[in-house]
């Protein structure tokens, strides 16, 4: 933890626990005083009572010695508070009458003098001009005079607590003041805190963090109303009362963000029975709070399950604690402090113990001091992913290099066997292009020393073709044994296409044709075979059909690859084949069996200017 953190968290304790401001020498009798001791109460669980009957019904009033009453969820009666106040001074009083409780809904103050037109306060009535936090009432008192007063209280939803204090104004306001700046010192550092960890988590990414300012904003919700500033800053009694009415979402969204958070931060995962608990109660808790919003008869229980949720919590990071989870010690310390603060507000909203009487910013003190440590905590968390990740990564290389030399050794051997195999396997290769090409040949000499002999033109035309096809392959296998061919799977596209159009054009005695070709990719063996018995088939159409004699023709053939996709175009200028002979058409037949079948692509033809033939298919390289 760095210095800046420890003073920062010094400074908040000192200034939040030695904010009380009431002062302890002999003038604090005439600055401060508790009225609720010399008062008398009574309990209207009718509701029905008037000022009227009231300060007729003198005897029913008890007397009360406590600072302090209270009587937690009451929405089923009204509490009367009579006392008399007397000024035995010579001149004219006034004093700062305190309602010590700003959650309190409905207060109505009656002064003899205007007993028909109360002035009412309270966190549904608050007065256009308040500056407090607390409801506040103007006490006036003539020289040697004495006033009956009586108040009259009640709350919806939240707890009805009643302090009365009685206070010289420049003193009160002095507090007053005080307080609130406090208040706004607590909101600031949460805030700051909440920003810090927002920020943290656009860097890390991690949900922990996101989580943890949904927490602390809502805590800051929550606290906002808790603690009463929202009587100075929203002033319409509707929207009070509307919010008022989702009380159980304000004190529930805090408790289920740390449970978000706790499951992120501790993984729970590795603890397969708590988890499952936690994950069940989590989708349980949003159902639980709706109902207490759509159901006023549960009103006064709506704090227990928050509670359960915190326990279930503490629960869990105690396990994780004894399971020696480094990050959950630090949440074990401020789930204390957060359980402890999260107690006291529960016992006194239910009126059991009014904690604010001895320790009055310990709630603000608490919530400052979990945050703080849920942020270390945090920050732990990512101190201590790091040395994990510099230890793996120290691991790593050394792993790295270990395996790096044996690799080293193992690659050094299998390159050997390999050179060796592949120079067999190359000359093994070769030899057999050489042989197969010398057989083609033969096979070719052999049909053309049978045309020579042929009379018949149609006969010599078949024999000429089946030449031109076993010629096709046969300068393939010629190229993968030349000396410079040194990679027997793929074939240069352009040179293979070359000699097969030199060998057509002399086979044909066709000078008058001008080919051109594009080849902008190498083919593989085998497919180069197809496009090759493809190329031989096409210009030989060209050739034989193509163009009227005396007419200069143009052959254009491209080859491109595009991705993993072969483009196969050719075209010429001469006149277009049958469409209803195509089928019937050995040689076109065979170009679509071996697109088709062979080459699994497409093949699109169109006839408008000359043939244009467009053959397209895939492959995946090796």
């Amino acid at each position: 933890m760095s210095y800046f953190r420890v003073a920062f968290f010094f400074i908040i304790i000192n200034i939040l626990l030695y904010a009380k401001v009431f002062i302890t020498n002999e003038t604090n009798e005439q600055n401060y005083i508790d009225i609720l001791p010399q008062s008398n109460i009574y309990v209207d669980n009718t509701r029905a009572l008037n000022i009227s009957v009231i300060q007729g019904l003198t005897d029913v009033f008890e007397k009360t010695n406590e600072i302090s009453l209270s009587y937690g969820y009451s929405p089923n009666f009204d509490v009367w508070i009579q006392f008399t106040l007397t000024n035995q001074t010579n001149k004219p009083v006034t004093k700062i009458l305190e309602y010590d409780n700003p959650l309190t809904t409905n207060i109505e103050f009656y002064d003899p003098k205007s007993t028909l037109h109360p002035i009412k306060e309270g966190m549904f009535s608050v007065q256009e001009n308040r500056k407090t936090i607390k409801p506040i009432f103007k006490i006036y008192l003539e020289a040697q005079e004495s006033k009956t007063y009586y108040i009259k209280a009640s709350s919806y939803i939240t707890t009805l607590i009643v302090k009365l204090n009685l206070w010289e104004m420049d003193t009160f306001y002095e507090k007053e003041m005080q307080h609130q700046n406090i208040l706004v010192f607590f909101f600031s550092a949460m805030f700051i805190l909440a920003l810090y960890n927002l920020f943290i988590y656009f860097f890390t990414k991690d949900q922990s963090y996101l989580y943890y300012v949904f927490y602390i904003f809502g805590i800051l919700m929550h606290q906002f109303f808790y603690v009463g500033l929202s009587n100075i800053y929203i002033k319409e009694p509707e929207v009070i009362i509307n919010i008022i009415k989702y009380a159980s979402f304000i004190v529930g969204i805090p408790a289920l963000a740390l449970g978000l958070f706790t499951r992120s931060f501790l993984q729970t995962e590795q603890y397969p029975r708590l988890h499952k608990i936690l994950n069940i109660y989590l989708w349980a808790f949003p159902i639980l709070l709706t109902v207490f919003v759509l159901t006023d008869q549960l009103n006064q229980f709506r704090n227990i399950f928050p509670v359960i949720m915190l326990i279930i919590l503490i629960s869990i990071t105690s396990y994780a604690t004894w399971k020696r989870n480094r990050q959950a010690y630090f949440l074990l310390f401020g789930w204390i402090v957060f359980f402890s603060s999260g107690m006291l507000m529960y016992l006194s909203s239910a009126g059991i113990y009014n904690f604010y009487e001895s320790f009055p910013y310990y709630i603000e003190v608490a919530l400052v001091i979990e945050a703080i440590v849920f942020s270390i905590a945090l920050a732990d968390k990512i101190k201590q992913l790091q040395q994990d990740k510099n230890k793996a990564n120290q691991l790593l290389i050394q792993q790295q290099k270990d395996e790096q030399k044996k690799l080293q050794t193992l690659v050094h051997q299998k390159t050997i066997h390999l050179e060796d195999a592949l120079n067999d396997r190359e000359l093994l290769l070769k030899e057999l292009n050489h042989r197969v090409k010398n057989n083609m040949q033969t096979i070719v000499s052999l049909i053309r020393l049978q045309s020579d002999d042929v009379e018949d033109k149609e006969l010599k035309n078949i024999l000429q073709t089946i030449q031109n096809r076993i010629n096709a392959m046969s300068h393939l296998h010629q190229l993968l044994y030349s000396e410079q061919h040194d990679n027997v799977m793929f074939v240069n596209a352009n040179e293979y296409f070359s000699l097969l159009i030199e060998e057509l054009k002399s086979s044909f005695e066709e000078s008058n044709v001008l080919i051109k070709y594009n080849i902008q990719s190498n083919l593989k063996t085998e497919e180069a075979v197809y496009c090759g018995l493809i190329i031989n088939e096409l210009v030989t159409n060209s050739f034989k059909h193509a163009f009227e004699k005396n007419t200069q023709g143009k052959i254009y053939i491209s080859l491109k690859k595009e991705n993993n996709n072969y483009l196969l175009n050719y075209k010429d200028n001469g006149k277009c084949f049958d469409k209803n002979i195509k089928k019937n058409t050995l040689g076109l037949l065979l170009i679509d069996i071996l697109v088709t079948s062979q080459l699994k692509g497409t093949i699109s033809t169109d006839c408008i200017k000359g043939l244009d033939v467009n053959i397209q298919w895939s492959t995946d390289e090796q």
